[in-house]
């Protein structure tokens, strides 16, 4: 509206200028903060992260990087002094949290062709990644699978130097066979259990905040990485798809199983699923990457030009992705899909329907997979597959802060909590695909959209 409108302008006004910055030619982002008074987000119906009602024509009141105060219009008093952003027709809830992405890659139809762009320019590459999550209501990610100049991009946005989602980082994977032909960069192939010890605790010693495992990983294998990191407190998050592989990691003792349930396999059996279950071991199944991003492609290929790619790209880097889309039917990443889609259809509810801890991740950067909007076609899957929207919105914020360990100050609203907050226009427990369209974007107590 035209009176929202107004009051944004009066609260950006007002902030102080805290930081700029021109991404490969992309337009100026300004993040804008008031360190010292009181913002006022007001009027917006609030989700707060938990399954339960909203809380309508809402107050919250943020001061610095915390959440001071959680209300209604009618029962919150408002600082006279304070910065206003007006919540009318909108819904306010948490930043979300997506627990696989990548910001080695942009969404380039072909892995072997990305890498020759991508090498040279590594960090530029990942701060743009990690930018275009933000943009995305992605306040905090996990990136599981990475060069180790992505300790570098994690600390400048840490130190506000760079602009893009907290993130959480693995470096290189760890695993028993190699991932094509492809750089050793991002892949610490090992040889014997005690060789994925020592690998993770280089890792470890390197400064990653987790440790990913990849294919082929055994019980002992990932027994070996487990007891290192669980040593300095880092979690460890295994890659399977297999029922075999997913017991080796039970076993082990990985703390995260990612893939698991992403509808491209044949049915689970039920013991494995009641094992994960009673053990409360959190899943992240990754569905859309392939299985809704594909068929969403086909009915709509415009979305391969999306404006924001244009914006965030030189222009022939932006031409070499167009060309990489050119019968994108038949890129090798899809080889498989139509039968993916196929197993989807109860494969993708198992999960869900057993209750099993889950939290949101996207598998962004995969192809055609674009940071830009992975997090909505993933909530928006886990509710074409049995969630509701309230439970959606709950699993990509609360449970997320959960399954990192973050939960004290991440993944709802409420006070004492850091103020990661996202707007959208209109209702997403009527219609999740809203969330395609972020208004605001605050990590931090920060406004960087």
């Amino acid at each position: 509206s035209m009176n929202r409108s107004k009051h944004t302008f009066l609260f950006l006004s007002t902030f102080v200028f805290l930081s700029s910055i021109n991404l490969m030619g992309g337009a100026k982002i300004n993040a804008q903060n008031d360190s010292t008074g009181t913002t006022a987000i007001v009027g917006a119906m609030l989700l707060d992260g938990y399954e339960r009602p909203p809380i309508h024509h809402s107050a919250i009141l943020i001061q610095g990087d915390r959440i001071v105060s959680v209300g209604t219009q009618a029962n919150t008093e408002i600082p006279e002094d304070a910065n206003i952003i007006d919540g009318s027709g909108m819904t306010v809830m948490p930043g979300l949290i997506d627990l696989h992405v990548h910001t080695m890659f942009l969404g380039h139809g072909d892995y072997a062709e990305w890498f020759p762009i991508f090498e040279g320019q590594e960090e530029e590459m990942m701060e743009l990644a990690a930018k275009q999550l933000l943009m995305a209501g992605v306040t905090t990610a996990v990136d599981l699978g990475a060069p180790m100049e992505i300790i570098n991009v994690r600390d400048r946005i840490n130190n506000g130097r760079a602009i893009g989602s907290r993130l959480l980082v693995s470096g290189p994977w760890i695993a028993r066979r190699a991932w094509g032909s492809y750089p050793s960069y991002f892949q610490h192939v090992v040889n014997s259990s005690e060789e994925a010890g020592q690998r993770t605790q280089e890792l470890v010693d390197a400064g990653v905040d987790v440790i990913k495992t990849w294919a082929g990983m055994e019980e002992a294998d990932i027994r070996a990485v487990v007891d290192v990191a669980h040593q300095s407190g880092i979690p460890v998050h295994s890659h399977l798809y297999t029922p075999e592989s997913i017991w080796d990691a039970i076993r082990g003792g990985s703390d995260v199983l990612q893939h698991v349930g992403s509808g491209g396999n044949p049915d689970y059996p039920e013991d494995l699923i009641e094992a994960i279950a009673v053990r409360n071991i959190p899943i992240v199944q990754t569905m859309a990457h392939r299985i809704w991003v594909y068929p969403a492609t086909i009915a709509f290929p415009e979305r391969l030009q999306d404006p924001r790619l244009k914006e965030d790209l030189p222009g022939d880097l932006y031409a070499e992705f167009q060309r990489s889309f050119i019968d994108f039917e038949r890129l090798s990443y899809f080889r498989s899909t139509p039968r993916q889609i196929r197993n989807s259809k109860t494969a993708a509810r198992q999960f869900i329907d057993a209750n099993v801890v889950i939290g949101m991740g996207t598998d962004s950067g995969s192809p055609l997979n674009f940071h830009t909007e992975a997090a909505w076609r993933e909530i928006s899957a886990l509710v074409d597959s049995g969630m509701s929207p309230a439970q959606a919105i709950s699993v990509s914020t609360k449970s997320g802060a959960e399954i990192i360990g973050r939960g004290s100050d991440l993944g709802t609203i409420e006070v004492g909590k850091i103020a990661d907050l996202i707007m959208v226009a209109g209702d997403p427990l009527s219609n999740i695909q809203i969330l395609a369209n972020i208004e605001h974007v605050m990590k931090g107590g920060v406004l960087y959209k």
